[in-house]
């Protein structure tokens, strides 16, 4: 059983946009993560017609209690794959509605003139070239090595380092056993796309973190200083969060929340893999935490992922490729305005950084827009990272301040990101803000140390 709880847990993570397949599957600690992602990936592929059983067998009506992505992997095995492999109720309920099944299958067959299982599916589209120009992204974990040890150890595994990247195309050509420090981000190697480190030893000990590299942007561009206390509002997976927790060093605290009891679990031993120090899960929605409470009266920092449509998403299931209805959209746009307003209700809070794996305005701008027009007394949009190449659409004056991303322009997944600090934040913000490749992505006015340069001849300049 434990398997079909597994399987279920990945189709509702897919459902929430949590991530691809293959990222699931092995986040599930599963484990034996071969016979899960088959199951998965079938259970996706038959989805349309394990949609139609349930529905015309009436099957989730029957039983409220059953979770619909555990139906459609029990029914799956029970009519397409191996049978049934549980035991306990979950089986028994299923072989009780067998018969059902079966007779819903057979007029399903007859209604579409097929007389096979196979012939029932639509046919298969080809590979997105999206997913397969993606390179494969490598977060250096710097709780517990660091970038040189890292490339010195692929390195004795027979890679080639080509140094750091100058531009894009750079990355667009890695092949074979090749790989380059990203030019954007200090601590990311770049490998070929498809390159496959789940069974290395430095992914298995976290000492590498699989991670794409817009998702690494949000924890990046936030940049909380050492010993700061940090909210990561929708934080399972993990991957953020221990992006935090590297950038604070393990100096501060850090409040994960989500309201998935399994998924916190996951994180919780991914966090502990990673090295990380100074944090506390709590199973809770996070609209329901209290601003005002104390505990969080030194939170300064907040990275909100909320969930979304996941319409960036390059290497997801056939079944979650289709565009989100306007009623969700709607639903998710509704919540994310929520969710972004309460964030801002912290009374210590500096910084905050909104992002989505999203590509519709709807999620991205219009929310950004419609919580900047409540909070306009307090908060401003900031024009970090100028240097990025994919820019906020101009949805409102000052919307090129957020950043996107896509597997076109940047060679990532689909990625919105917004900054948002405390009005009268400004001197805070050119001190604390991240440098990215040599650059101030507060101001855009040269390398760092061309912007000390200027700061120091006005200095002069101001004393004669």
């Amino acid at each position: 059983m434990a398997l079909y709880s597994a399987a279920a847990a990945v189709l509702e993570g897919l459902e929430r946009g949590d991530g691809g397949i293959k990222a699931l599957v092995y986040n599930s600690r599963f484990p034996h993560v071969r016979q899960l992602y088959a199951l998965v990936s079938e259970t996706l592929r038959y989805s349309p017609v394990l949609e139609k059983l349930l529905a015309g067998a009436a099957l989730l009506q029957a039983e409220k209690k059953l979770p619909p992505q555990l139906a459609k992997v029990l029914v799956y095995d029970l009519l397409f794959g191996k049978g049934l492999k549980c035991g306990g109720r979950w089986k028994v309920l299923a072989r009780r509605h067998r018969a059902r099944l079966e007779a819903e299958l057979a007029r399903l067959k007859v209604q579409q003139k097929v007389s096979c299982n196979e012939d029932l599916l639509a046919p298969v589209q080809a590979v997105s070239p999206d997913a397969s120009q993606v390179p494969r992204y490598v977060r250096v974990n710097t709780l517990k090595t660091c970038v040189d040890d890292v490339i010195d150890f692929f390195k004795r595994q027979g890679y080639s380092y080509l140094g750091k990247a100058a531009s894009v195309e750079e990355l667009r050509g890695l092949s074979g056993k090749k790989f380059l420090l990203d030019l954007h981000l200090p601590e990311l190697l770049v490998f070929p796309p498809q390159t496959d480190f789940h069974d290395n030893l430095l992914y298995t000990s976290g000492h590498i973190i699989l991670q794409d590299k817009a998702s690494c942007l949000p924890a990046f561009l936030l940049s909380p200083a050492a010993g700061s206390h940090v909210i990561d509002a929708c934080a399972a997976p993990g991957n953020k969060t221990s992006h935090l927790a590297a950038i604070l060093q393990n100096k501060g605290q850090i409040f994960a929340f989500d309201v998935d009891t399994k998924r916190l679990a996951t994180m919780n031993t991914m966090l502990m893999r990673a090295g990380v120090t100074g944090f506390q899960l709590a199973q809770q929605d996070f609209l329901t935490v209290d601003p005002g409470d104390p505990k969080y009266s030194k939170v300064t920092y907040i990275l909100l992922d909320p969930s979304c449509s996941g319409s960036g998403m390059v290497n997801r299931g056939p079944r979650e490729e289709a565009a989100p209805s306007a009623k969700r959209l709607w639903a998710l746009a509704a919540f994310q305005r929520k969710v972004l307003s309460h964030c801002l209700s912290f009374p210590a809070l500096r910084r905050l950084v909104y992002s989505t794996c999203s590509l519709h305005r709807e999620e991205n701008e219009d929310v950004v827009q419609a919580v900047l027009q409540e909070w306009s007394s307090a908060f401003r949009l900031v024009n970090a990272f100028p240097s990025w190449p994919c820019r906020g659409l101009a949805a409102f004056p000052g919307a090129e301040s957020c950043l996107r991303a896509s597997p076109a322009a940047t060679l990532t997944h689909g990625f919105f990101v917004a900054v948002l600090e405390r009005c009268g934040e400004e001197a805070a913000a050119s001190s604390s803000l991240p440098v990215a490749a040599g650059e101030d992505p507060q101001h855009g006015e040269g390398t760092a140390a061309e912007v000390a340069l200027k700061k120091r001849k006005r200095k002069k300049q101001r004393v004669k």
